[in-house]
């Protein structure tokens, strides 16, 4: 696994954690950082404080384009997953745009249901075909 495929698992694992103690993931992440065990890469930092800034916005977005699916019917690390997704995807354009989708659909059919890596595909292609009309 590459360093950024580490460091996205390690996002991931933060939101979700955050998510399960009802914490923001910022709280958690500091809590990583200080313990440094294993040491927290920067690019991981990235992910988790750019969710955290535009939560509302992220999950504006996945609740209008989840056809059939809100927020609180999906699975945690479904919902975790396509925030730091449509966060990489729509804010970090350094990234080519297949590599974030792929990856996130790689983790999705890692650690979620069978269902989950379609999903996430079709929701992170559908951002990616809406970039340029996505007012962020």
């Amino acid at each position: 696994m590459s360093a950024r495929g580490k460091a996205r698992r390690r996002a991931l694992d933060i939101l979700f954690e955050a998510e399960l103690r009802n914490e923001p993931a910022t709280s958690v992440l500091a809590e990583r950082v200080e313990r440094a065990e294993p040491p927290v890469n920067e690019y991981t930092s990235t992910l988790v404080e750019g969710v955290d800034r535009h939560r509302s916005r992220i999950d504006e977005l996945i609740s209008t384009y989840a056809e059939g699916w809100t927020l609180d019917r999906m699975p945690a690390v479904d919902r975790n997953l396509l925030r730091a997704g449509t966060y990489e995807l729509l804010w970090l354009p350094d990234v080519p745009e297949a590599v974030v989708i792929s990856e996130w659909v790689h983790l999705a059919s890692e650690l979620s249901t069978d269902e989950s890596p379609q999903f996430v595909n079709g929701l992170l292609a559908r951002f990616k075909q809406l970039k340029p009309s996505l007012a962020l």
